[in-house]
């Protein structure tokens, strides 16, 4: 995906933020994108490369934080070069349970191959979303690359696995469900995520 089509989406993805008003989004760089990405993979990515965050919150945290409705969450971002153009693209899968439902739940969608720049602070983000409006999430990273920061409005989300009508279902930010901090470990901590048989095999040699 061209920088100039994921910009309009990164903007619209971060209208409906907090102080969003006040944020300036620009194009990164080239070079500020592959530096952004060599952070995201702890090095650069090649040809293909996998990052995983995962968060479990304790009773400790859920007790100051009565309103959150999820109890654990993973990431996955994988990037891979693309034949055909020859850039490296970026895509996401997310895995939670909620705090009082059962039931595992999932979404998954394309990152493109840049990131985007806030003035302030100069935070680098890469927005991330699921097709056909379903939604999607910004992913940044702390300062020393050891967390994903997660910022989310609204993401269309699966129970199981199950991409059907009736299991469809969407995690809408509430009080306490608009940013979350996961984070990072090995990538066999995401193995859940993963359908394809060969994907996996390759996960779990990285």
């Amino acid at each position: 995906m061209k920088l100039a089509l994921l910009l309009p989406f990164a903007v619209a993805a971060f209208a409906g933020f907090a102080h969003a008003d006040e944020d300036q989004v620009r194009e990164t760089t080239k070079a500020e994108a592959d530096a952004f990405t060599a952070r995201v993979y702890a090095g650069a990515p090649g040809d293909k490369a996998y990052a995983c965050f995962v968060r479990r919150y304790d009773a400790e945290h859920l007790a100051r934080h009565p309103k959150q409705k999820v109890a654990s969450m993973k990431l996955l971002i994988s990037a891979e070069t693309d034949k055909e153009d020859k850039q490296l693209h970026n895509s996401f899968r997310l895995g939670f349970r909620y705090r009082h439902r059962s039931g595992d739940f999932d979404s998954s969608g394309s990152c493109g191959s840049h990131a985007v720049l806030l003035s302030d602070g100069d935070e680098v983000r890469m927005g991330c979303g699921v097709d056909c409006e379903g939604g999607g999430i910004e992913v940044g990273l702390s300062k020393d690359n050891k967390s994903a920061i997660i910022r989310l409005v609204q993401i269309r989300v699966w129970q199981n696995n199950k991409p059907d009508d009736e299991a469809e279902h969407a995690l809408v930010a509430g009080a306490d469900d608009k940013i979350f901090r996961l984070d990072r470990t090995d990538t066999s901590e995401c193995a859940s995520l993963v359908t394809d048989r060969k994907e996996l095999a390759a996960l779990r040699h990285k």
